[in-house]
């Protein structure tokens, strides 16, 4: 598995990473929002891969952990690396919760829950927004690294 380095982007580089954000884009990983269940595009994505922190590339999730929760948003039940995410707990809304945010950049991806299936019983909730997605055997992008260098295969 490759090495990713989780320190946070340079403020230069985190500007550069937001300028290609759309506003939706950006009132999710940014503001901690949500988006509508039953329309993220990655809600009935199928293809194999990774899915990768859609502000700065960080892989996040492979696609054997996805699963249909019926929830409305794409879910996973374990994480590409436990590294990779980190967890924040949520009081908002009324309700205690397990937010989940990208570990090197701080953005946020979701909520935890733990009502998932085998082997972890987690239940990782995300907005299709917070992600992008790498076709299984294509390089993973990593646009933090010195001189736009790619990690090895996803």
């Amino acid at each position: 598995m490759a090495r990713f380095d989780l320190a946070p982007p340079t403020p230069v580089q985190r500007e550069a990473l937001i300028a290609g954000l759309s506003a939706d884009e950006r009132r999710v990983l940014l503001q901690h929002g949500t988006e509508a269940p039953f329309c993220g595009a990655f809600l009935d994505h199928k293809r194999e891969g990774t899915y990768c922190c859609r502000l700065c590339g960080l892989p996040l999730f492979r696609s054997s952990a996805k699963f249909d929760s019926g929830t409305g948003w794409p879910s996973f039940f374990s994480a590409w690396d436990e590294t990779h995410i980190a967890r924040i707990r949520d009081a908002s809304h009324g309700m205690l919760r397990t937010e989940i945010v990208c570990a090197r950049c701080g953005s946020h991806l979701g909520h935890v829950f733990p009502d998932g299936p085998p082997p972890t019983g987690e239940r990782h909730c995300l907005n299709s927004v917070s992600l992008s997605f790498v076709d299984a055997g294509q390089p993973l992008p990593d646009p933090l690294r010195r001189g736009g260098a790619e990690a090895g295969p996803a």
